[in-house]
């Protein structure tokens, strides 16, 4: 999967993503941070999973309806188990996000929010 990973996200998780056969750039090794609109539309452009710390992310998505490729906001896990939480959701929702889902992982808990159009037909 292609994926890319927040400035939030530990930095160590990158060698663990792409060892793991995943194609991932990681925000915190550009010139600068753009912005959360920018990393969205950069993520989007790319075809990659945003993966990051940030809940501002899902409100941009949401409540401003921007478009996105998938986002997976990991919640309460220390640095170096963000990427072991990262292919555990992957391996389990990665379609799902490749079509524009919306989840958060916490330990124990995973809330999913599926695209409009994966939720049937859209009411009069």
């Amino acid at each position: 999967m292609r994926i890319l990973l927040d400035t939030c996200v530990w930095g160590g998780a990158l060698a663990e993503l792409q060892a793991a056969g995943h194609d991932t750039v990681w925000v915190g090794q550009w010139d600068q941070d753009p912005g959360d609109e920018a990393i969205l539309a950069h993520a989007l452009a790319e075809g990659r999973i945003l993966v990051t710390l940030d809940k501002d992310f899902g409100e941009l998505a949401i409540a401003r309806g921007l478009p996105h490729g998938g986002i997976l906001r990991l919640a309460n896990f220390a640095a170096r188990q963000q990427a072991n939480a990262c292919l555990h959701v992957l391996g389990l929702h990665g379609a799902e996000l490749e079509a524009g889902a919306i989840l958060t992982a916490e330990p124990g808990v995973l809330r999913v929010r599926l695209p409009e159009s994966a939720n049937g037909p859209d009411l009069p």
